[in-house]
This record gives C-alpha cells, structure tokens and sequence, in this order.
C-alpha cells in the first residue's frame, strides 16, 4: 500500500500496470527488454527462411536435372490416368504459358520478388509468414535459374517444366512451392497476423477489455 507521501498510480496507464504484476502478466503488457528475447526467436525464423528455401531449390533443380534426362522423348506418362501425368515442356513464359514474348520482363519480375522476400524477412515474428516467405523465395530462385542460364540465352532462359496437371497445363516444382506459398499468405492475412506476429485486432479487443475494467462499477 502506498504512503501518503508516495503518488498513486493512475488507473489505465502503465504505471498501474507496474504496480500490479499480476495484471501485468495477465494482458501480456510486461515490459521486456529489447531485443531479450526476440533477437533469437527471430534468428531461428530467418534460419526456417533460408533452410526452407534452399530445400525447395535443391529439390525442384535435381527434378528438373531428371526430367531432361529421362523425359526428354517429350511424350506424356500418365501417373493418375489422365489427372496427373509428367511431360517435358520448355516453357518461355509464366505459369499457363502466359506472357511466352515476355520472358525478360518474367525474369525482371522473378529478381525483384526475390529482394523484396529477402529484405521483408528482416521484419519476421511469424512463423506462418516464416514457411511463405522460404516457399516463395525457393520457388522463386529456383525458376529463375532457369530463366538465367537455360537457353536460348541468359535472362531469356525457358524454364523447364515436366508435372503435367490433366490436359490444363505443365509446372514444376518451384511452382508448387510458390502456389504453397500463396495460400499460406491467404491464411495468414485472414487470420490477421502481421509479419511480426503480431494481431491487431486481438490488441484492440484487450484495449478495449482493459479500458472497461478500469471503469468504476
């Protein structure tokens, strides 16, 4: 209890929050040192990032090392009967053979994907965004391999793909990965978490609640 000497903390501020551990702990408003604990979380999801992509990278350049090699006949083998099948295709353009005269645009493209995941990465506290972020960077370093040292030259490289999906189109799979990535950013918006982990609307909603109980009854 406070001497008569001693200021009263003010309801709803952090100094009542200070006086009041218990509470402190129970709204997660505890003050924690920078960089005390986030600095290694952080480390591990950077690491998750890089592991991650360069696993998808591995992956999807040794499948396509095989396809040229034993699928380079060109003819389809069904896998799934007529659902799934593997087929050598040299595709010049995006996924469904869009843009097939635009491949230095596509290349252009890739690049720049590429830097903006690397340096958004710096920001991550999340490690839904974490497994998004190593999906598209894999996918996306790995297609644009191909589009810098495949021919007919570099920049204008065709990517090379072999998983034929129906009678639709033909992928690899840095595409996959990159579609993988897709979702898990769809999931991650609606969930409403931020890159750093963080929820907004969760905040709001313990604002709100904190504000309430400060309110004489």
């Amino acid at each position: 209890m406070p001497t008569p000497d001693e200021p009263r903390p003010i309801p709803g501020t952090a100094q009542q929050a200070d006086a009041d551990p218990s509470r402190s702990a129970r709204d997660g408003s505890a003050a924690v040192p920078p960089g005390a604990a986030g600095a290694p979380a952080h480390r591990r999801l950077l690491g998750l990032v890089v592991v991650l992509a360069a696993l998808v990278l591995v992956v999807d350049q040794l499948t396509k090392a095989w396809a040229l090699r034993a699928l380079a006949d060109g003819l389809r083998r069904p896998v799934l009967d007529s659902l799934l099948g593997l087929q050598l295709v040299f595709n010049p353009g995006a996924a469904l053979s869009i843009a097939t005269g635009m491949t230095w645009v596509l290349t252009i493209i890739a690049a720049t994907v590429v830097v903006v995941v690397v340096r958004v990465s710096r920001r991550l506290g999340s490690t839904g965004w974490a497994l998004a972020f190593g999906l598209l960077l894999g996918g996306a370093v790995g297609n644009l391999v191909d589009r810098l040292v495949r021919a007919p030259g570099p920049a204008r490289g065709h990517v090379v793909d072999f998983i034929a999906y129906g009678h639709l189109f033909v992928g690899n799979v840095a595409d996959v990965a990159i579609v993988a990535a897709a979702v898990l950013v769809v999931l991650q918006t609606m969930r409403g978490v931020q890159l750093d982990g963080s929820r907004p609307e969760r905040v709001a909603r313990g604002g709100a609640a904190a504000s309430a109980d400060d309110v004489p009854q």
